[in-house]
Order: C-alpha cells, then structure tokens, then sequence
C-alpha cells in the first residue's frame, strides 16, 4: 500500500518525520496531558476553611501531587474517597483570624503527575480567587481581589499547553497538512477543525453533552487512525475529497478531550463562560502557531528535501498510523 500523494510532496512528508521523531515518540505512552486535578477553598468568617481536592484516580505510578497550605492553618480529620474517576479527599482548616488573605496556596508534586492543578478559593465575603498551579508554577499568593483579566489569562495559557503538548492534537494537525496541500482548502479544513472543536467545548460546558475523558480520547486516537488510513490509500477517498467536513468531525472529538476534564474535576457552571472562552482562544493562538512555525520550517528545508529519496513520502504515514494505533489500543484497555 502506498500514499496517495505523489513524489513532489516528499519536502513535506520528510518534514513530517522529523517533526514526528523530535516532539512525539518521547511521549508517545502520554500523548495528552490527564485530566487537571481540582484545588477548592473555601473560606468561612474567623479563619476557617473547607478544603476540597480531587485528583484522577489515573496518574503516573509513584505520583502524590498534595496540597501545601500555610503553616498557619491546622487541618482538621480528613476524608477520602473514590468519585467516580477521580480520588476526592475533605477536610476542614482553622488558619486563624487572618484567613487565607496574602497566603501562598501550593501543590507539591506536579513535575511527576504531568498534569495542572485548577485552584478555586472562595472567600468569605463570596468573592472568588481562580487560578492554574503547574509545575514550574506550583504555588499561587492569594491576592487581596483579583481581575478578570488574571482568571482570563490563567485559562488562556491552560489553552495554550493544551494543545502544545498534546502530541494527538498536533499529530492530526499534520496530518491535514498532509492530506491537504492546496492553501486555501488547508485553511478551510483548519477552520473546520476549529469551529468543531468551539462546539463541542461549548456544549459541554453548558451541560448539553457529556462524555467522560476516557472514552473521548479513545476516540481522538481512533480519528487520528482514520486520517492515517486515508494518507495511505492508493487513491483519494471521501475524506481526500471532503476533508473540511472530516476535520469538522474530528474536531467534535478533539474537543471531548479537554471538556470531559473539565467536567470531572467539577468546574461550577459560573466559571464556564470566561474559563470557555479564554481557553479555547488559548487552543487556536497554540495551533496558527504551530502551523506557522510548520511551514517556515518547511520553507527552509526544501533545498534538502529535494535530494532525499521517494520513498520517504510514505514513512510518516506510517508513523502516525502505529502511534495512532498504539494509541487506541492502550486507551481503550484503560477505559
């Protein structure tokens, strides 16, 4: 079987390779973040605090990710239970008459879990503090108010990581620079990709749809396999034919992924139109990145590419159709 693409498009298939070599097979076992853990304070009048956490009960083996609250605050007996997906532990906190106001919140261990951390403290005058702890930022100072912009800026970089190192959604991205080499098409396709995905984030966040996360990216691999499939037919199939229309399906199942996570670490309905938005922006500012640094890239090696044999055209359809396939196997069997 070979692709239906013909010899001239080996400057881009080589460029595929590398790109799948360098940014993917490191972590083709964890080809998208898990799903964030959930952070909630909230505080009661005379210091005292109800602390929530919630964690997926999937995580990397020998990851603890705990919260660090301020050395001021005494917990109280704690709860531990299953919910679900995820592992939701309770308790209680008297960090005296000072509450929690300029206080550092932190969770240790994040470099291991590979995952965020959606913090929520909710004062007790009933204003609320959100924020995203990560690993090279795992601890976030309560300010005495904060911004809209601040919550907008936390979910616009939570978007941008999302896609940036989720190996699935910018292996399908090249695929349909693959698949699609005529410009315009190209960015019909993308912007089909897009509007699919908005979608899905919105219904989701409102409640319309719901899919756990772990079904959701059994499908994304799945898609990825479907457009690998196609890559290698001999001649054009519907989707060579349509791809807009592919690629607007697709996209309602890339956007499962990020929404059922959401979902299961209990985002409140009130926090859904900034956080939707902002993220989301995040996702397409990652993406005209990506396919713009793709495409310089591409401009540069084309002197080099033009030497390399014909046979290369087809190495990176088989790469993304095994990681694809690898990909579905194992997140199936974890369903």
């Amino acid at each position: 079987m070979k692709p239906s693409q013909s010899v001239s498009s080996t400057v881009l298939d080589v460029l595929a390779v590398l790109c799948v070599l360098v940014l993917f097979l490191p972590a083709a076992a964890t080809a998208h973040p898990l799903a964030p853990s959930l952070l909630e304070i909230r505080e009661a009048p005379g210091g005292r605090a109800t602390v929530l956490w919630k964690m997926p009960l999937q995580r990397p083996a020998g990851a603890d990710p705990r919260p660090v609250l301020p050395p001021a605050c005494r917990p109280g007996p704690r709860s531990t239970a299953a919910e679900g997906t995820a592992l939701v532990a309770r308790w209680t906190v008297d960090c005296g008459s000072g509450g929690l106001a300029g206080a550092e919140i932190a969770v240790s261990g994040l470099a291991a879990v590979r995952s965020d951390v959606l913090l929520r403290v909710t004062r007790a005058d009933g204003s609320e503090v959100r924020a995203v702890l990560r690993s090279e930022a795992p601890g976030y100072r309560l300010p005495r108010s904060q911004r809209p912009l601040d919550v907008a800026f936390s979910y616009l970089a939570l978007g941008i990581e999302h896609l940036l190192t989720g190996a699935d959604h910018l292996l399908f991205l090249l695929g349909l620079m693959l698949l699609v080499k005529e410009r315009r098409r190209l960015l019909a396709t993308v912007t089909a990709f897009t509007l699919g995905h908005s979608v899905t984030l919105s219904l989701a966040a409102l409640g319309v749809v719901h899919i756990p996360s772990a079904p959701a990216e059994a499908a994304i691999a799945l898609s990825i396999l479907v457009l690998a499939v196609e890559l290698a037919r001999e001649r054009p199939g519907a989707i060579s034919r349509r791809p807009w229309a592919m690629a607007a399906a697709f996209g309602l199942l890339h956007g499962l992924g990020f929404a059922g996570a959401l979902a299961e670490v209990g985002l409140p309905a009130r926090e859904i139109p900034l956080a939707l938005l902002s993220f989301n922006t995040g996702i397409e500012i990652a993406q005209i990145a990506f396919l713009a640094a793709i495409s310089v890239v591409l401009f540069a090696w084309r002197p080099v590419a033009r030497r390399l044999p014909a046979w290369s055209a087809a190495v990176p359809v088989y790469v993304i159709g095994s990681l694809a396939a690898y990909w579905v196997v194992e997140r199936v069997l974890s369903i």
